[in-house]
């Protein structure tokens, strides 16, 4: 098939979908007035059709127990019990671990897929909320944690949950294909590869374009985009170092792993402050050391994990080997008789959002939200592993953010110049939505769902009416070169 003017070779253009007004008129006339989160006088917003008191009490169930990656029975389980709601949309559960997909075919158009995580992280919640988690669970090492919900993953799942409340109850009004995925285990940096694995592509149609959101701390209600780079890269190093062990009061008998460490780690700042060019973004985080469990004791070992985050691919290939470079001098200029072992336990690439979804995108949140609430991303220094879905399937996506700090908190930080020190983060005891986004998340995802369906995408010419993708499944050498250490159920 010959691709027509204006394709690319070897493609063809989906059919674009049919919407009775602009994605935001839509969305309004469900939800009523934008509200942005804001602490002001535009304070009067009852949902339209969308049931709040619903919203907030799926939010609230969610954030009262969180489950780490790969261990999200019950929430996997509350999430398929909100989808019965749901008569039109064909339903599919446990796709590569606790994975869930909702499909709503609705007529000629693209196929969107819109992604929410819900996994929680091993942190003890300090927020101080009627709600807050006070779950636990083992770990992976079979030790008992605390869990919280400390990067907003019960937010998404929740705003995902209602923007298909929103899309279900517009049918009328718009034509096309929606994917609605819940993806567990993105903390571990598996959950999407999990189930792309499992045969992700022959449950759902192949998306024409796949979309995700991420609440930040921010002025609440306020959506940030971008084209190009908005997340980084992670490469995640466990490191070994050997030495040779001796009582304490004889470290002349020693080759000290702990001395060893202590060098190996102030030597490796050295690799961005005088390897990496000041105009290039690199950040390398000695995020633990292990040693020795005794005073008396030098321990023939000691572990040090790295967490590496780049947005250009080529520079963290260089600085990976510069990793290994100081490592091992450091290593040979202790006299240790065994060189340092490296495993590489989590990687992912660069959240690179697609310009032509940015500007789609955009376009419907200025007029959902406003120019002074729709503004432009800087980009973030997290990584995310949802780019694996849509590298997968060959297809566009975007990743944008929402914020939820509540308004009159930020700037009272910001007009003190204390926001790095009084707005809790991502991964903070302290980091809790404003409960007054989550409507503006539903908002944001069905704004951006409507808003690709009325845009046609590039399809491979040689697709046919086959959509279904079937991805190359991962040999035992794969899965063990990017291995991680995951959450087990109690």
């Amino acid at each position: 098939m010959t691709a027509a003017s204006g394709e690319t070779p070897g493609t063809i253009d989906s059919p674009k979908g049919t919407l009775a007004a602009s994605p935001a008129q839509i969305v309004e006339e469900f939800l009523g007035p934008v509200y942005g989160g804001r602490g002001d006088s535009q304070t009067g917003i009852d949902g339209g059709k969308l049931d709040l008191e619903w919203l907030e009490a799926t939010y609230k169930e969610f954030h009262r127990e969180p489950e780490l990656s790969t261990a999200e029975e019950k929430t996997a389980a509350r999430i398929a019990r909100e989808l019965e709601y749901f008569d039109n949309w064909e339903i599919t559960t446990n796709i590569g671990g606790y994975g869930i997909t909702a499909v709503l075919e609705n007529g000629e158009g693209p196929t969107v897929l819109m992604r929410a995580d819900f996994d929680g992280l091993p942190v003890a919640e300090n927020t101080g909320v009627d709600y807050a988690s006070k779950h636990s669970q083992l770990d992976a090492h079979g030790q008992r944690v605390p869990t919280m919900h400390a990067c907003g993953h019960d937010h998404h799942t929740t705003s995902l949950l209602g923007a298909m409340r929103v899309l279900d109850g517009t049918r009328d009004k718009w034509s096309g294909t929606v994917v609605a995925l819940f993806q567990p285990a993105e903390e571990a940096s598996i959950g999407a590869n999990g189930m792309v694995a499992d045969g992700l592509g022959s449950i759902i149609p192949r998306p024409d374009v796949c979309l995700a959101q991420h609440v930040i701390a921010g002025p609440a209600g306020r959506v940030f985009t971008a084209s190009g780079p908005v997340m980084t890269s992670s490469t995640t190093i466990e490191i070994t170092l050997y030495g040779r062990g001796a009582h304490a009061s004889m470290p002349h008998r020693s080759v000290d792993p702990v001395v060893l460490a202590a060098s190996t780690v102030m030597k490796l700042q050295t690799v961005v402050s005088r390897e990496v060019p000041p105009n290039q973004f690199a950040v390398i985080t000695v995020a633990s050391v292990e040693a020795g469990k005794a005073n008396n004791v030098i321990p023939d070992s000691a572990k040090i994990s790295l967490s590496c985050r780049f947005y250009d691919e080529a520079l963290r290939k260089k600085c990976v080997d510069a990793i290994k470079r100081v490592v091992r001098a450091e290593a040979q200029s202790m006299g240790a008789d065994r060189a340092p072992s490296f495993k590489f336990v989590g990687m992912l690439g660069a959240t690179n959002n697609s310009e032509k979804v940015f500007s789609t995108v955009r376009a419907g949140f200025d007029e959902a939200f406003g120019t002074s609430e729709s503004v432009d991303m800087e980009p973030w220094t997290a990584s995310e592993d949802f780019p694996v879905i849509p590298k997968a399937f060959g297809v566009p996506y975007m990743l944008w953010t929402v914020g939820i700090t509540p308004r009159w908190l930020w700037e009272r930080a910001e007009k003190a110049g204390r926001l790095d020190i009084d707005i809790p983060t991502n991964h903070n005891p302290g980091f809790l939505p404003d409960l007054k986004t989550l409507p503006v998340g539903v908002r944001a995802a069905a704004v951006a769902v409507l808003s690709c369906l009325q845009q046609t995408w590039q399809r491979p010419a040689d697709e046919g009416d086959d959509q279904t993708y079937r991805p190359t499944i991962p040999t035992d050498a794969d899965i063990d070169a990017v291995a991680v250490e995951t959450a087990r159920a109690d």
